[in-house]
């Protein structure tokens, strides 16, 4: 009850106190109002009272009463005492001119219906007195503030002095929030734009001192502190170029989120975030057809399994926003099932049919239970162990719940009618040198049969439709559990070392809503393209050492100075670069040049499931000769002889 009370107590002060504000407004409005026109009159005579006719001086007495209701009237109704003037902008200006437009017309009407003379300088005078003192009533309470605000940065000992790069509509929003928020203690100093008709004009009162290439220059001439990265629009390759002649200055280096990730338009102050490595990649976002994969997704009924983890769950918002008959959510671990299971509740309420579980993809019983209670149409097999270190430690198990627990969903998937099943595959499935790479493409080959299987069935049977399976394939994921950019990240916050196993390790990288995009891309393909492996063009591969460096930085560090990078030794089962393909498979475009096809290789069906089963039975066992097991069925699998650490 106090809380209620306190809250209709804030409300009702609240209240008051804007009305209070628009009053006084409207008082000095009229005040205004009366000023201007007897000025007017008065400047008519030479700023003599005594020679004022005393006819003028009685119509003046008739009208400006009228006139002041009037001008109120017309600046409510152009909401003119609803603005907070310590934003006014353009827009309140262009709704002044609107109120006082409005408001000669009426005094046009009053003169022809009222027949009231007065000279024709009190007329003209007098409106514009009026426009003009109403215009600087407003917009001088905005102007006291940022002088005050400005005198109050650069009175303090020391503040941030920003450099903007871009002066198009983003960096003059962001501008203008520095300009006029007195709870930033920072100054923007000056401006960077390609445009060089630009140059030596201002914004907001900032300078533009010049192109990308005077970047170190200024921020050494100024004493830039931070930079901030305000052109939304730019390619990958403008985005990365700009910001590697950054990285070098030593400044903090944040960004304007991407135009797409701007869902209002808007650009505030809340939405600049750090930049991040994928800034950096040089490669555009990866482009799907959203109104393909609303059409695959909407009102089906939908299964992810592993839908708690970094692919999973973003499998399950996207999939959510293109409005699923019902969303399953199966995991193993609670507490990620649990937290994307929050978010969509936050986010959709009841307007999505969803449901969560938990479980394990080992436990073939439980996943028919799911399959034959639900009958989901599509499902994305996104469970699996992908570390490689600790699956090189733990073989039996990467073949439990990867190879395995492919093996379970997959056929029963084909046992209740699904329509679509894509799997979560990976580049390490290529010629592969550790268990978890190797477990994976023997999940790729458990799909290829068990579309070939659903083939012969559908053949057989002869029925209308049939499930059609397909493998995705792409590399390092920007942001996911166990990838290494979190770990960079938190040891340069602990002030370092930062580890690197190798100076010339490169990989490919992509961002976790490039990957899902290009995973429900490959669902909607998938009925066309049985059994085949889909891989990403995901641009050049970037070394990691210099994404370590790189990282250390846009941190506000200079590496091997500041931070440490130490080379640890390539981990057990890591290669120095990652393959997209294995000879044998070819490779195809797809309408969306991004995404490739590779096609199926030959094997023996029948040879391969005898060879699994054996493989089951034997991680099951706790077999010491796993390794051998797994090369057996997989030619291309070379471990490397590698010793595990302590």
């Amino acid at each position: 009850m106090d809380s209620l009370s306190n809250n209709m107590r804030f409300k009702k002060d609240h209240d008051w106190s804007w009305i209070r504000r628009e009053v006084m407004l409207g008082i000095m409005d009229a005040i205004i109002i009366a000023f201007s026109y007897f000025f007017a009159l008065w400047a008519r005579f030479d700023f003599r009272f005594s020679t004022i006719d005393p006819i003028h001086i009685e119509n003046y007495s008739k009208i400006i009463i009228p006139y002041i209701i009037a001008a109120i009237v017309i600046m409510w109704i152009c909401r003119l005492y609803h603005s907070i003037w310590r934003f006014a902008s353009f827009f309140e200006l262009s709704r002044l001119v609107q109120a006082w437009i409005i408001f000669q017309v009426f005094i046009l009407v009053f003169y022809y219906i009222t027949k009231i003379r007065m000279p024709l300088s009190f007329w003209a005078m007098g409106g514009v007195l009026c426009f003009v003192l109403t215009a600087a009533l407003r917009f001088s309470y905005r102007f006291l503030r940022m002088l005050k605000g400005a005198r109050a940065v650069q009175g303090k000992d020391s503040y941030e002095k920003v450099m903007v790069i871009g002066a198009g509509s983003a960096g003059k929003e962001v501008i203008h929030e520095y300009v006029t928020s007195k709870y930033l203690n920072s100054r923007v100093c000056c401006i960077i734009d390609d445009n060089p008709v630009k140059k030596g004009r201002y914004l907001d009162g900032v300078p533009i001192v010049g192109n990308r290439y005077a970047i170190p220059e200024m921020v050494e001439k100024y004493g830039v502190n931070k930079i901030i990265f305000a052109i939304p629009t730019s390619s990958g390759d403008e985005r990365r170029e700009i910001l590697e002649l950054c990285t070098p200055t030593g400044c903090k280096v944040q960004i304007v989120p991407g135009i797409y990730q701007l869902v209002d338009g808007s650009v505030s102050i809340a939405k600049i975030r750090d930049v991040e490595v994928e800034d950096l990649l040089g490669r555009e976002p990866v482009k799907v057809d959203l109104n393909e994969i609303h059409k695959f997704i909407h009102d089906k009924v939908v299964l992810v399994t592993g839908g708690g983890g970094s692919i999973g769950s973003e499998l399950c918002r996207q999939i959510a926003a293109s409005g699923p008959r019902m969303l399953i959510i199966f995991d193993i671990f609670e507490n990620n099932a649990y937290w994307i299971q929050q978010e969509l509740k936050a986010r959709y309420g009841d307007g999505l049919n969803f449901v969560t579980l938990i479980g394990s993809v080992r436990d073939s019983k439980r996943v028919n239970s799911i399959m034959e209670e639900y009958r989901p149409e599509i499902v994305f097999h996104a469970a699996a162990h992908k570390h490689v270190p600790l699956m090189e430690g733990s073989p039996n198990e990467a073949i439990k719940n990867n190879v395995m627990g492919t093996f379970n969903v997959a056929e029963a998937a084909l046992k209740y009618g699904v329509k679509s099943f894509v799997l979560i595959s990976t580049d390490k499935a290529v010629n592969p040198t550790n268990i978890m790479g190797a477990s994976k493409r023997i999940c790729e080959m458990i799909i290829q049969m068990m579309d070939r299987k659903a083939q012969k069935l559908d053949e057989e049977l002869g029925s209308a439709e049939r499930t059609h399976f397909v493998a995705v394939r792409f590399g390092n994921v920007l942001g996911s559990s166990g990838s290494v950019i979190p770990l960079f990240k938190k040891q340069i916050e602990e002030g370092g070392p930062v580890t690197v196993t190798h100076k010339d390790v490169i990989r490919y990288f992509m961002t976790i809503p490039e990957a899902v995009s290009l995973v429900l891309q490959a669902g909607y393909y998938s009925g066309s393209m049985e059994g085949n492996i889909m891989v990403l063009d995901m641009g050049k591969p970037v070394r990691i050492d210099d994404m370590a460096r790189n990282l250390i930085r846009l941190s506000g560090h200079e590496p091997d100075k500041d931070i440490r990078i130490v080379y640890t030794g390539l981990r057990p089962g890591e290669k120095l670069y990652e393959e997209r393909l294995m000879d044998e498979e070819g490779l195809r475009t797809t309408t969306n040049k991004l995404i490739s096809i590779g096609s199926p290789i030959p094997m023996d069906d029948e040879k391969f499931c005898e060879d699994l089963k054996r493989l089951g039975d034997a991680s099951i066992e706790e077999s010491g000769g796993i390794r051998d097991a797994v090369a057996a069925m997989v030619p291309t699998y070379r471990p490397r002889k590698v010793s595990l650490p302590d």
